[in-house]
């Protein structure tokens, strides 16, 4: 930002804000409402959630730090970007927080709440003049305001307003027009069943930081959108699959509790009803599985939504409906592991865990979205999958999908989405319940209550009748028709897209939310004349086909992920370094020496960090 007066307000493209505070003062709740009137006024927007790890963490402390990152631009935004334009900071100690994080660099503006440099307990006026010095030093732009004071005139709690009152100053500091803000203020206060008069508080709060910043702002800045051709929704990826479970027909969601996956049932709890579906809370992961399984085995396929360490607990339930082949969704919100972790951090870390981690052979369909759009769109495809191919589906997510916000494509719904109708129609005698055709795998699916389609389910190895057999040709057998399931669906994929040119010096392979930091990345080092490219892989079991062939059209091949992988840090065993999951599956499936490049920063990654990546492994080979 210039800080020279000017009237008319400065033209950008996009801009990085943040809004941190301590838990409980509304950073969130303010970078949401901002991002949303951002989105819906036609800018493209992603969001990035900042959630401490403690549910009540200490106040002014780096620990403490919540808040929110918003990326908004004149065209499509796809990740979270680099260092921020913009912050804004309730207290210093939580802006250092942002600092080890490196979301900050030389010449960003922070405001910060000049309340504390007239704090009462001189400690603190010590700690939030030793910061300001800092910053100076560090070369940020540092904006004392007057958050606190400006809001102590609308309100006696300050934590309950200023937030709101912030809102309205940046309305005012990016040129946008306070009607939209008024709006949506009104719009998420009414859905939490708030009265009027808090609605008219926090209307009185937006307009006093919009005059504010009106008044006192040297510089004005105005990021110019246009309408968009066609009706938009925006939404978190949480969201998005809640209402793709609607839309897939699924009636039936059972679950537990988990960060940070809860949000998706928050949302199905309140709306399912509408849709003819209600939300099991069962009394722990087992049970929430077992429930699911029970209701699928009834004729209405479910949905049990998790993390990481519930999809630990669930494992050997999920095992029973591949051996039962059961249709099954399963969601994981991907988040830091092992153990509990990083339970508000993203992670790519439970790949191999979805694809291999059962007793004995269990293959299930495993799929990727890499959008908050797909987010939606693949509860339908895997309700479908799963009904097909009678097998669990799990669908991994994360946390920056899960907590993000963009705008996407209002979806023009279909009947064709929604689950078939139970077929109670009388069971031919002659059919059996695991009457496998021996080109796909596939047999039809008793319903109970058909007249004539009772059988026994179970967990043991079985014949075509479903009667307990433990003959080594059966066995044999009956493993490779649940496999031939596998190979039918990916005979039905198609090859991943090549962004970038279809050859060159090397592809960067990706899943899941890196998809939008990679291609940016990509596409900057080709503007530089860089002979790279990336492909991003949705269906991860069945891998999708066609890699070999892509892989020979490339020097050299390299996975890009947030799970772990010896990097230059381990240089005991070369030959025996760890390698990153998917790397892991690709160098099995094509036999193609695929290195890997990852970081578990607990937090998405940046496209400059995934542009050090690709100059780091075009330089070992130069």
């Amino acid at each position: 930002m210039m800080d020279v007066p000017t009237t008319e307000p400065l033209e950008i493209r996009e801009h990085i804000v943040e809004f941190v505070s301590d838990s409980g003062e509304g950073a969130q709740t303010a970078g949401q409402l901002f991002a949303s009137v951002c989105a819906r006024s036609g800018a493209g927007v992603w969001t990035v959630e900042i959630i401490p790890a403690e549910i009540e963490p200490p106040v002014r402390s780096r620990a403490g730090a919540s808040g929110i990152r918003i990326r908004f631009g004149s065209e499509e935004v796809t990740n979270m970007g680099d260092e921020a334009d913009l912050v804004v900071a309730f207290n210093e100690q939580v802006l250092y927080s942002r600092i080890d994080q490196g979301a900050l660099r030389e010449g960003t503006v922070v405001v910060i709440d000049d309340v504390w440099a007239t704090h009462r307990d001189e400690s603190v006026k010590a700690a939030y003049n030793a910061a300001m010095e800092d910053f100076a030093e560090r070369g940020y732009d540092v904006r004392p305001m007057p958050l606190d004071k400006e809001t102590a005139k609308l309100t006696e709690n300050t934590r309950r307003g200023k937030n709101v009152w912030v809102v309205g100053m940046l309305a005012a500091w990016y040129s946008m027009d306070l009607a939209p803000f008024e709006d949506e203020v009104a719009r998420i206060f009414n859905r939490k069943r708030k009265g009027q008069a808090v609605i008219d508080a926090n209307h009185k709060m937006l307009r006093a930081g919009h005059a504010w910043g009106q008044k006192n702002l040297p510089v004005r800045l105005r990021v110019p959108v246009e309408a968009a051709p066609k009706p938009k929704v925006v939404m978190n990826g949480n969201t998005a699959v809640a209402m793709g479970c609607m839309a897939a027909g699924i009636e039936v969601c059972s679950m537990y509790p988990i960060t940070p996956a809860t949000s998706a049932s928050h949302y199905l709890a309140a709306a399912f009803d509408q849709a003819g579906g209600f939300v099991h809370q069962a009394e722990d992961e087992i049970a929430a599985v077992a429930f699911a399984i029970g209701a699928s085995y009834a004729g209405k396929t479910a949905v049990t939504i998790t993390s990481g360490p519930g999809m630990a607990l669930k494992t050997e339930l999920i095992g029973l409906a591949v051996m039962g082949e059961i249709p099954l969704v399963i969601v994981d919100v991907q988040r830091g592991g092992p153990s509990t972790g990083l339970p508000t951090k993203v992670e790519q870390g439970d790949l191999l865990h979805a694809v291999y981690g059962h007793p004995g052979d269990a293959p299930k369909v495993v799929l990727a979205p890499s959008t908050i759009e797909e987010c939606f769109h693949y509860m339908v495809t895997a309700r479908k999958l799963a009904e097909t191919f009678r097998t669990p589906v799990i669908v991994l997510t994360d946390a920056n999908l899960a907590t993000g916000q963009a705008p996407f494509d209002y979806p023009e719904l279909s009947e064709d989405w929604l689950s078939p109708p139970i077929d109670q129609s009388p069971w031919s005698g002659s059919t059996r319940p695991y009457e496998w055709d021996d080109k796909t795998g596939i047999s039809p699916r008793p319903i109970p209550g058909q007249e004539g389609g009772q059988f026994v389910l179970t967990g043991l190895a079985h014949n075509e009748k479903s009667h307990i057999a433990y003959e080594s040709a059966l066995n044999q057998h009956a493993m490779e028709m649940r496999s031939r399931k596998m190979a039918a669906l990916r005979a039905s994929l198609k090859p991943p897209p090549v962004v970038g040119g279809d050859d060159g010096d090397l592809l960067i392979v990706g899943w899941g939310s890196t998809r939008g930091a990679i291609e940016e990345a990509v596409h900057t080092m080709r503007a530089e004349g860089v002979k790279v490219s990336s492909a991003h892989l949705r269906f991860l079991a069945p891998m999708e086909p066609g890699l070999t062939e892509i892989f020979a059209r490339f020097g050299k091949v390299m996975t890009v992920e947030i799970n772990y992988s010896d990097g230059d840090a381990i240089d005991i065993d070369q030959e025996g370094r760890r390698r990153s999951q998917l790397a892991i599956m690709l160098r099995s499936a094509t036999l193609v020496d695929v290195e890997s490049w990852s970081r578990v920063p607990g937090q998405p990654l940046p496209p400059s960090m995934i542009i050090g990546a690709i100059r780091d492994a075009l330089s070992e080979d130069a």
